[in-house]
């Protein structure tokens, strides 16, 4: 790498003086240029977490399986569902087809290294303002590498989420969820045990992706589509045929650990394998097989190259590994041992051209930032709605619906294939969650994915805390018992004040919202510096979840079908509720400000059981949690899915914008065909509600207000693909 004139090695591969000196400190010399290039991927944001690691202890972990692998699990039965999400921020914002595509390629990566089937995918999806040209550039090539890879792999693509903004215009935030199955007593680790031979299994290696970790950890700017080369290239068919030999290979007793070449290619999975088992590794890295014909050792060590698994093998189940490949028809290769001596030694043609503890490379500096609450914050919270407009409720529903955070996905997920593998059992669309069947234990796994920016823009601590109970909430909906959360923290430069105090109140919010909901934080990804120089991300911290019911005839529809009656049950809103964030006021008036609602976290939890027990008492009938959108939105969902239209019974006074479309949390609309005896379990339970209406004839009737059903469905529907199409 040429250097600036002027400019030393270390200052050119963004390590700073302070960082430096403490190499030079801790390893009691000054590193040669290759040990150089290893510090600055390693000590890099992306592989080192230096500002976020010290804040992630927070995070409530009691009920892990697989904790400080590469992917964390709840265990079902004798079978661990293994799940995580990662972001592909930056490298989704230059070249979008391939940073979505390897962005799954790394996620599953990560499934597949601790010995689980992968057998599902989501994602969550945020751009800028969907009129853009290159806002449309940018979400016609993420989309269509998600469903090229993911398409290819054979994992079926079963539920997402898309948000547009101005905010997300210069820097996208692609994140991609994984999902997978394994018995309790085949998970590998990823810990390097001595005495055994380091096997580099999957494609060969080449320049794609180097200083892809380091690409990651800085801001975006006009000179940022130089990075393309950090961009990865996928292989969705290389990939499909090394998922299926990482399996085999893993059934081997003699495959000791197992690690995937992602972030930083084999300097991060070797060094940290070492790490994790306190041993001494010896790489030789003239044995590694390439595409290029010629790379120098800190090429080979940093490239991202993709579809590549490293495997610590004992000496009599070499031939076993190396035939699985064969069989495969991809390259396995020797590159190394582990050992006793605790030292990473890189050689090159027999000569050895690095050497330190690889504790030194995985333990990077933690940075304490600074949590002084900016001042936009009690700006905001005290800002008013005025408007020098009024709307009629007709004209503020027709708004929403075909706003493109509101309107329909399918664009989307129809280019997905969201049934292979025959494991789906809820699709998308069809409920707030998506089901896979669990087929080892019997019953239905349910999956979701969620986020909110614009109210943790409001309130870190609250937003962060709401986006959890919102996944919690489309589980519950559809029937399953919350399990696990993974998440993923988009965030801008840390190293700004108003920043670090985004992502630290952020952390505990999620921390305290899953302690309450008793459920633990099983693996997570944190992406820094998503901003430009004009401007910054919403913090968007994202929540996967995952739920599980024994029988998929505990799952509840998410419809409202004619004759039903609609109840509201749980926060019942009024005129000094805090809607702060909504998405209505966003859309109809350009409103950003007041207060984000807080969490009633006993309330969360009587609704869960109370939905459960009308479920299982045969009352319930339909179900939808209020998030986006609120009551109408809700509402409108319910009813487009149950082909039926509503008359309300409320008053004139309670068909207000406040009530119709606040965003509170706590609460659901439920359909019921026994009135009484819903109503009685809801007065035993203590839960509060309000009969709304009923599910009849084809049009909305809210008092006076009359919505034609049919036309409000195809502004739902068609928003997006209309757009697109010009």
């Amino acid at each position: 790498m040429k250097t600036a004139a002027g400019k030393k090695l270390y200052q050119a591969l963004n390590i700073t003086e302070f960082e430096y000196n403490e190499i030079l400190s801790r390893l009691k010399r000054k590193p040669n240029d290759l040990e150089t290039y290893l510090f600055s991927a390693m000590w890099s944001e992306h592989c080192g977490y230096k500002h976020s690691r010290k804040y992630l202890k927070r995070l409530p972990l009691g009920g892990t399986v697989c904790e400080g692998e590469n992917a964390g699990g709840v265990l079902v039965g004798d079978h661990v569902i293994t799940f995580k999400v990662e972001s592909h921020n930056h490298p989704s914002a230059i070249e979008p087809f391939q940073g979505a595509a390897t962005g799954i390629g790394g996620i599953i990566r990560d499934i597949l290294a601790i010995g689980a089937r992968p057998v599902a995918l989501l994602n969550s999806l945020k751009f800028g303002k969907l009129t853009d040209k290159w806002v449309k550039h940018l979400f016609n090539g993420v989309v269509d590498g998600i469903s090229t890879y993911g398409n290819s792999i054979g994992v079926p693509t079963v539920a997402g989420e898309v948000g547009f903004d101005k905010c997300f215009t210069d820097s996208p935030l692609v994140n991609v969820m994984a999902i997978g199955v394994v018995h309790k007593d085949k998970i590998k680790s990823a810990k390097a045990i001595p005495g055994n031979n380091i096997v580099l299994v999957g494609s060969h290696t080449g320049r794609d992706g180097i200083h892809g970790a380091s690409f990651a950890s800085k801001e975006l700017n006009e000179n940022s589509k130089e990075d393309r080369p950090s961009v990865q290239v996928g292989d969705p068919f290389m990939k499909k045929v090394l998922i299926e030999a990482t399996l085999e290979i893993l059934e081997l007793e003699e495959v000791v650990s197992c690690q995937d070449c992602g972030a930083a290619g084999l300097l991060s999975s070797t060094s940290e394998m070492g790490s994790m088992g306190k041993c001494g590794l010896e790489l030789h890295l003239d044995k590694v097989n390439l595409r290029e014909e010629v790379m120098e050792p800190w090429e080979i060590m940093l490239s991202e190259s993709q579809e590549r698994m490293i495997f610590m093998v004992t000496d009599q189940g070499l031939d076993k590994v190396l035939n699985i490949a064969k069989k495969y028809d991809i390259s396995g290769k020797i590159i190394g041992k582990t050992d006793t001596s605790g030292l990473y030694k890189l050689l090159w043609n027999g000569e050895q051209v690095a050497c330190l503890p690889p504790a030194l490379l995985t333990s990077g500096p933690v940075y304490t930032l600074n949590e002084n609450e900016p001042k936009y914050i009690s700006e905001y919270k005290n800002k008013e709605f005025q408007s020098s407009i009024s709307i009629s409720i007709e004209e503020g529903v027709k708004k929403l619906l075909a706003d493109p955070n509101f309107a329909s996905k399918k664009w989307v997920y129809r280019q997905y294939d969201h049934t292979v593998g025959n494991r789906t059992s809820l699709k998308p669309g069809e409920g707030g969650s998506a089901g896979i069947w669990l087929d080892e234990e019997g019953g239905v796994v349910g999956l979701t994915i969620d986020s909110n920016g614009r109210q943790v823009f409001l309130d870190p601590y609250n937003g962060a805390k709401n986006t959890v109970w919102e996944s919690y909430r489309n589980l519950v909906s559809d029937g399953f018992n919350p399990l696990g959360v993974t998440d993923c923290m988009n965030y801008g430069n840390p190293e700004k004040d108003e920043v670090a105090y985004q992502f630290v109140k952020s952390i505990d919010g999620i921390a305290d919202a899953c302690k309450a909901a008793s459920i633990p934080v099983v693996s997570g990804n944190v992406s820094l510096y998503n901003e430009s120089t004009d401007l910054r991300v919403y913090p968007t911290p994202t929540t996967g979840m995952v739920g599980y019911t024994d029988n998929y005839d505990k799952l509840i529809k998410n419809s409202f079908s004619k004759n039903e009656t609609v109840y509201l049950i749980g926060k019942q809103i009024d005129e000094t509720s805090n809607i702060g964030g909504s998405l209505y006021q966003m859309v109809c008036y350009d409103f950003l400000g007041g207060s984000v609602d807080s969490v009633d976290e006993n309330l969360e939890i009587s609704l869960k059981d109370t939905i459960f027990n009308l479920r299982d008492n045969h009352l319930l009938d339909g179900c939808i949690d209020i998030s986006e959108g609120g009551l109408f939105g809700a509402l409108f969902e319910g009813l487009k899915s149950g082909n039926s239209g509503f008359e309300s019974i409320l008053n004139d006074s309670e068909i207000t914008e406040k009530v119709l479309f606040g965003e509170i949390t706590g609460r659901y609309l439920i359909s019921v065909k026994d009135t009484n005896q819903t109503e009685k379990l809801l007065n035993n339970n203590k839960i509060p509600y309000k009969k709304l209406g009923k599910c009849t004839g084809n049009n909305i009737k809210l008092g006076n207000i009359a919505l034609n059903l049919a036309e409000l469905t195809d502004l739902y529907d068609k928003t997006i693909e209309l757009e697109m199409a010009k």
